[in-house]
């Protein structure tokens, strides 16, 4: 996600080691920044999970992405992403999920329905001076 709005959104079905967060963002970083339109100047915010901060990784966006910010350790509440999956969490809590296929359906679903402006104002809540 950006201000602009959100990117592709990757569905896994298991637990994600540092390779397998490695291929997800080389399936998606270039493409998402080209969907909302920020793909010359966007800027990777991760948080300081293990398989974000480990040196293939932090290595690969060294070369793709034309900036890296740098994350304070244990900052919640600078991350806008966080936030956004409270809101679509709250949304799913009102769906009637009776198996994973729809689960995966309404995150979809609720993923393509946010609003490029909710996006925006969490963005900009979380930036510091």
């Amino acid at each position: 996600m950006s201000s602009f709005g959100t990117g592709n959104l990757e569905l896994i079905d298991s637990k994600v080691n540092k390779y397998g967060y490695l291929d997800i963002l080389k399936r998606n970083i270039r493409q998402s920044a080209q969907k909302m339109g920020i793909l010359a100047n966007f800027k990777l915010y991760q948080d300081n999970d293990p398989k974000h901060t480990s040196h293939i990784c932090r290595l690969w966006a060294l070369y793709h992405c034309p900036m890296v910010i740098k994350t304070p350790a244990q900052s919640p509440d600078l991350n806008p992403i966080e936030h956004l999956w409270d809101n679509i969490q709250r949304s799913l809590h009102e769906s009637n999920i009776t198996s994973k296929n729809i689960m995966k359906e309404k995150l979809i679903e609720a993923w393509r329905n946010i609003d490029p402006n909710t996006c925006k104002k969490l963005v900009n809540s979380c930036q510091v001076d």
